[in-house]
């Protein structure tokens, strides 16, 4: 379950009043619209961990050994350039990018879109929602992403100027020149 509060009437959401309250509610994973509306995201069960921890193993696997950027976990926030602040599952920034930040930009929120991204679908997600975000990371910046919905086996590509391609029942995902020479092996994550 998600729940959108709009708190503009009465306040203008910062920054630094968004991390304090992550700070101050270190049970609960936020995120916020473009719009400043403040969204609390539930918790994940048991099998979305697993497979998310899965994912994010792999992925930072690949990134430490081609040492072309950065990983970041489902814990990592992002602002991207239309004010919104976004948590996905798993993401990567490459190292150009990364090193362009200052060490104090690289202490709080990331202020950048990442280049590629993971959204894993669990039981609480509503795949509208998911599909919206996957869209307003694109119109931010994002090179590549994937939404992965282990209900239904599927898995939907993001690109930029391209229409989004679904899989059913992959095996393996390619990071594609986004990722060179990175392949995700879907075993444990989408079945």
């Amino acid at each position: 379950m998600v729940v959108t509060l709009d708190l503009r009437p009465i306040l203008e959401l910062t920054d630094e009043q968004f991390e304090q309250i992550c700070r101050s509610n270190p049970d609960l994973k936020f995120e916020r619209t473009a719009k400043g509306e403040l969204v609390v995201v539930a918790l994940t069960g048991g099998e979305t961990g697993r497979r998310n921890i899965k994912l994010s193993a792999r992925l930072e696997t690949w990134s430490d050994a081609a040492g072309l950027g950065v990983a970041f976990d489902s814990s990592t926030g992002f602002r991207l350039p239309n004010g919104a602040i976004r948590s996905p599952d798993a993401a990567w920034i490459c190292l150009e990018r990364w090193e362009s930040l200052t060490p104090e930009q690289r202490k709080k929120i990331v202020p950048l879109c990442p280049d590629f991204l993971v959204e894993l679908r669990s039981p609480n997600d509503e795949l509208e929602d998911l599909q919206a975000k996957m869209q307003e990371y694109l119109a931010n910046g994002l090179k590549l992403g994937w939404l992965l919905d282990p209900d239904t086996q599927t898995v939907e590509i993001y690109r930029p100027d391209r229409a989004v391609e679904v899989l059913t029942n992959p095996t393996h995902l390619s990071g594609e020149d986004v990722l060179p020479g990175f392949c995700l092996n879907l075993t444990g994550i989408l079945a």
